[in-house]
């Protein structure tokens, strides 16, 4: 099986990395031991899922660490469910597809896994390893999570078709977000390169420009070369985002259409890009206080002081 499907594969092609990435023996099908003992030490991890019409989500589970444990090379379990409004919650049967992301903000590590759901009783989840890799610490504003028990409550939620005023106003604010992106045969294929993906965006507050109830759009900077999201994108437009409040808890997950701007005066103005993500959003779910956590205050990433900005553009 390859490491990579076709859509990423173009992308590599035309970014002129494809032919190193060839063989991609960083590509595991199995988790190091560095990365296991890693996902045990971490208060929340990041999922990505397709609904039953094959709409990406990005979601986030917490617990005190040691929720993900690894019992095995190839297995993950994650004692921790998701809350009723979260739509991981209806995409977490036997094969099913998922991406995760481990991150730990304060020093800048992350980790990925993409696999099938093994196991899921209603608590837990047992994961299988399909894919396992490493990704740069870059873009990461660092700050400390910290898992409190006492903050786990039913969250308070509203459904809306558009970002009212209290969600552009998160999405302004915001120096990261997750975004959830698969490949468009997810959910039937049993090809390890036609999964899940879920990744970590960031930037300085305000990156994310907010153009009314319906319009991102996003710079994107270069990564690790993979080009799992965008080729992704390329393939099958429909993604998740999700933002985090990181002073309140509170989770903004957002169903959108994305469309890569590759030239044009907005790209040329924002410095540090190699294309904008434009996203249409289609559905919005705010969850007040969803994870029982509490994060330090930021120290920015240096990668980002040479970056622009949308007030400068």
């Amino acid at each position: 099986m390859g490491a990579f499907h076709e859509g990423e594969q173009a992308v590599q092609e035309r970014a002129g990395v494809r032919e190193q990435l060839a063989h991609a023996a960083f590509l595991r099908d199995f988790m190091p031991q560095q990365h296991r003992d890693f996902f045990a030490l971490l208060p929340f991890m990041l999922l990505a899922s397709v609904d039953a019409q094959g709409q990406p989500w990005a979601s986030a589970l917490a617990g005190a660490p040691g929720f993900a444990h690894s019992p095995d090379d190839h297995t993950l379990q994650l004692e921790a469910w998701p809350a009723a409004h979260d739509p991981l919650a209806a995409s977490l049967h036997p094969g099913a597809a998922l991406g995760l992301l481990g991150i730990q903000q304060h020093t800048r590590r992350r980790n990925r896994m993409n696999g099938h759901v093994a196991e899921a009783d209603g608590k837990r989840l047992r994961i299988r390893v399909d894919q396992s890799f490493g990704n740069c610490p870059k873009y990461i504003q660092a700050r400390e999570a910290r898992f409190d028990a006492g903050r786990a409550a039913a969250p308070q939620v509203t459904r809306m078709a558009a970002l009212d005023a209290n969600a552009q106003a998160l999405v302004r604010s915001a120096d990261t977000f997750f975004i959830a992106t698969a490949h468009p045969q997810a959910r039937d294929s049993e090809k390890r390169e036609h999964g899940i993906d879920v990744s970590h965006r960031g930037g300085k507050p305000g990156f994310v420009r907010v153009d009314g109830g319906h319009l991102l759009t996003v710079p994107d900077f270069t990564g690790n070369s993979f080009f799992n999201t965008i080729g992704n994108l390329l393939l099958e437009p429909r993604c998740g985002l999700l933002f985090v409040d990181f002073a309140t808890g509170d989770t903004l997950q957002l169903s959108a259409t994305a469309r890569l701007v590759e030239d044009g005066a907005d790209l040329a103005s924002f410095r540090g890009a190699l294309r904008l993500l434009r996203f249409e959003v289609t559905g919005a779910i705010h969850a007040r206080r969803a994870l029982p956590l509490y994060w330090g205050e930021a120290t920015p990433s240096p990668v980002l002081e040479h970056t622009g900005s949308w007030s400068g553009a």
